[in-house]
């Protein structure tokens, strides 16, 4: 990955506005370049554009909407950013996360209404930071399904997709104006292609192993569960055109990802009663803090893996979710009619994990607080035939990236905006601030679709004016 100078031969091709990088932040932005009247070309790397959208459960937060009026939510965006500020620890960018928390709601009714995507909220289980239920998803709570309407909707739109189509360099005309990219197609030609404005959405940098071993040394050895594409070319490449990166330490993990099938289980398990244990049948961590934070706590287990022990009612609501389903559909979801039974298909000590499970019951029913800072009032019980998955702590996206202000303009290092440079998602600093900790659920597509058409209406806006 490089920055070139501007071929003096000149572009192979011209297009006002480019974007790097078709996955929800992409094409969000290309939405919405398109809907101003601009032309633009979304280049994906892929055959077919996914990225990491497809990989995650595919849920926006957003405050204030329809669709949690008519489920009977009172929400709004102020109370959304208290929440944002009160996860990252008060790391966050205030003017980003003023940003985001008004403008999810009009994203989500504007992809809902313009778009036909049909969302609905999660009303059936608490999310970890949030106050109120304000995850939108789509039927099948899948990323793959997100991005697939997405997609559809591009490309019904009229936004010109180029698949297969890596971006492998910038040309700069020194002055830190971005006039084009150069393009590499699988079979190793090359082609070189003009804009105006580009908006950087490629994600971060958790496919890049000599970054996260920089960055965030406690996920180098953990299992990466986010895109193999995403190798940091944001960050490189506004590095090297001058812009400020920030927070390159944050990141999203999950405490909850089934080992060894590698498909993600809702914290829905733990939200709604479950608890973790580890190789000893005894708990370990205050699991309701977070699924971000709590992949390293699993990572420090024996063998780096955990057993999350729920029940069949919290089975039932966790069905929603593809993912779970496709756990139960590879027998990675294990049961038994009692704790003990269950202790001996999973191999554990079964009068620890029938102690653990006596321990944790008895929180339940005094609403107390255990050792580990756990608050167990208003948590249901857990009531026989019992449920298990062996799970592993993962890296999914990083949170940290270029700077930006309330245009989604990439920032210098001396604050100022670059001249034409736009980033969204993961290519762009996230609201989580520089831990694991920081992240609220359902952050990485919240950045995505809201910086994505922040970023396109501002770039169109600006191609327009220099028309």
């Amino acid at each position: 990955m490089s920055i070139k100078a501007v071929p003096a031969a000149g572009f192979d091709a011209e297009m006002p506005v480019l974007i790097v990088g078709g996955g929800a932040a992409g094409l969000t932005a290309g939405l919405a370049v398109q809907e101003a009247g601009v032309e633009v070309a979304v280049l994906e790397r892929d055959p077919l554009p996914r990225g990491s959208t497809a990989l995650s459960a595919g849920l926006i937060p957003a405050a204030g909407t329809r669709f949690q009026k008519a489920a009977g939510l009172d929400d709004d965006p102020e109370r959304f950013a208290a929440d944002i500020m009160h996860k990252n620890g008060g790391s966050g960018d205030p003017a980003i996360v003023a940003l985001v928390s008004q403008q999810a709601g009009p994203t989500v009714e504007w992809l809902a209404e313009s778009y036909g995507l049909p969302f609905s909220v999660v009303t059936n289980f608490d999310y970890p930071g949030h106050s109120v239920r304000r995850m939108h998803g789509l039927p099948t709570r899948s990323g793959l399904e997100l991005v697939d309407h997405l997609r559809d909707a591009a490309e019904t739109a009229g936004v010109m997709l180029m698949t297969d189509a890596t971006v492998t360099s910038l040309y700069s005309d020194g002055g830190g104006v971005v006039r084009g990219v150069e393009v590499t197609r699988p079979d190793g030609s090359t082609e070189s292609i003009g804009c105006r404005v580009l908006i950087l959405a490629c994600n971060g940098y958790g496919g890049n192993p000599e970054m996260v071993a920089k960055y965030i040394p406690e996920m180098k050895d953990a299992l990466y569960s986010g895109h193999t594409g995403n190798r940091g070319d944001a960050a490189l490449w506004g590095e090297a055109l001058g812009a400020k990166l920030m927070h390159m330490s944050g990141y999203q993990g999950h405490g909850s990802v089934a080992h060894p099938h590698g498909m993600l289980i809702s914290w829905a398990v733990v939200m709604e009663g479950g608890f973790q244990v580890n190789a000893e049948g005894v708990r370990f961590s205050d699991e309701s803090k977070g699924y971000s934070e709590q992949a390293s706590d699993v990572l420090k287990q024996p063998d780096k893996v955990a057993w999350d022990i729920f029940d069949e009612r919290i089975a039932a609501i966790t069905r929603q979710f593809e993912d779970f389903r496709q756990a139960e559909a590879t027998h990675a979801v294990i049961g038994a009619a009692d704790i003990h039974e269950l202790a001996a298909r999973l191999h554990l000590p079964g009068d620890a994990l029938a102690a653990t499970l006596a321990e944790a019951e008895q929180f339940k029913r005094t609403a107390g607080t255990d050792r580990f800072g756990r608050n167990w009032a208003n948590v249901p019980a857990l009531e026989p035939p019992y449920r298990a998955v062996r799970v592993t702590g993962a890296l999914f996206h990083t949170q940290g990236g270029l700077a930006i202000n309330q245009q989604a303009r990439v920032l210098g290092r001396d604050g100022k905006p670059l001249s034409n440079l736009f980033a969204a998602g993961g290519a762009a600093v996230g609201v989580s601030g520089p831990e694991a900790r920081g992240y609220l659920s359902g952050n990485g597509l919240l950045t995505a679709v809201v910086l994505g058409r922040t970023a396109g209406m501002a770039a169109a806006e600006m191609t327009l004016a220099t028309a």
